[in-house]
């Protein structure tokens, strides 16, 4: 089987390492940024607990990857006019690591061309299958009637004195339209960035921050990301060849913005049921179910209709959700700071 797979991140690089494995197939990776730049908006944190056996698949150690084991996460959601209050997160597995040293040991020995974005009718001519991994773009698929994306922004900055955090930060925006992250890597190398729903804050914010804090500015990279989840994503496919996997098709847990874990969990769905899309599509759907609620109470909170009293239902389910995943989330989750977060 001839098979193309159209963007590097981390859904396109485990396909490319999973389904390069497999002697009956010919794949070939196609990345539109060249590799010299080859990087995406993203703060490299995730949790270690999981990506520890998906890494593993691929024959490579994740801890050879990990930049900053976290402790603790301080979560300010204070607001303007208001006291400061925060929320101390205890963490339980998780880190930042070298995402792009990782895709490319995970591509390593395949056949990956960079720099280009083929056109749809000659990948249809040449692959059997077309799997469009390329994120927001999802370039070879037809537009969600109803999507939701928060635009963001993000810098690699470079302390040579003193950080100003040891560990994770995060500030939370009105109203959950988004927030602002700063996330250590190492040698007082950090990922400062925000997104917001509004496009008020993030801007703004971020450049207050690198004002107040001196450093040196490495790279800074921008593009939308996507939090409506697959239930709203769809088509997952053209009907013809192509395929979604990935943030193309909604794999972002849209309370936090993280779609490394659900990325890559997709890739393995895909890997599975590569020869049947109807089983797969269902099997996405099934997997991320719990997305979309999620998705609906961060709609409600935007559009200013959610309420406590009201919604409590929906704030205990996505509470059960993640306290019993506290070991996926790599954090301790309690009521009391969700609920706090839902009155933001």
């Amino acid at each position: 089987m001839k098979i193309a797979v159209v963007g590097m991140g981390v859904a396109g690089a485990y396909l490319m390492n999973g389904l390069s494995n497999d002697h009956d197939n010919y794949v070939k990776g196609f990345e539109r940024m060249p590799i010299e730049e080859h990087d995406a908006v993203c703060a490299w944190a995730t949790c270690e607990n999981v990506m520890q056996d998906l890494i593993k698949e691929c024959g490579l150690k994740f801890d050879d990857y990990v930049l900053h084991e976290g402790k603790r996460m301080k979560v300010d959601i204070s607001q303007s006019g208001k006291e400061h209050n925060s929320i101390d997160v205890g963490l339980k597995g998780m880190v930042t690591y070298d995402k792009i040293k990782l895709i490319k040991d995970m591509t390593r020995g395949t056949d990956i061309q960079f720099g280009v974005t083929p056109k749809k009718e000659n990948l249809e001519s040449e692959f059997d299958i077309i799997i469009d991994a390329t994120g927001f773009h999802r370039n070879y698929l037809p537009r969600p009637q109803n999507e939701t994306w928060i635009p963001c922004v993000q810098y690699k900055v470079k302390y040579h004195d003193k950080t100003p955090f040891d560990d994770f930060y995060l500030k939370a925006f009105p109203s959950m339209k988004g927030y602002f992250w700063y996330f250590p890597l190492e040698n007082g190398y950090a990922h400062i960035g925000a997104g917001d729903y509004e496009r008020k804050n993030n801007n703004v914010f971020v450049d207050e921050f690198l004002k107040k804090h001196e450093c040196e500015v490495i790279k800074k990279v921008g593009r939308p990301v996507r939090i409506s989840p697959p239930k709203n994503s769809e088509p997952f496919t053209d009907g013809r060849k192509t395929i979604g996997v990935g943030e193309s098709i909604g794999t972002v847990y849209p309370l936090l913005g993280e779609g490394i874990i659900p990325s890559t969990w997709c890739a393995q769905l895909f890997i599975k049921h590569i020869s049947d899309f109807n089983t797969y599509r269902r099997e996405v759907l099934k997997k991320f179910q719990i997305y979309a609620l999620v998705f609906k109470f961060i709609q409600m909170k935007i559009n200013g209709k959610f309420s406590l009293f009201k919604n409590a239902v929906e704030v205990l389910k996505i509470y059960n959700h993640m306290k019993h995943e506290e070991k996926r989330y790599g954090m301790e989750v309690k009521l009391k700071d969700l609920i706090k977060v839902s009155r933001i």
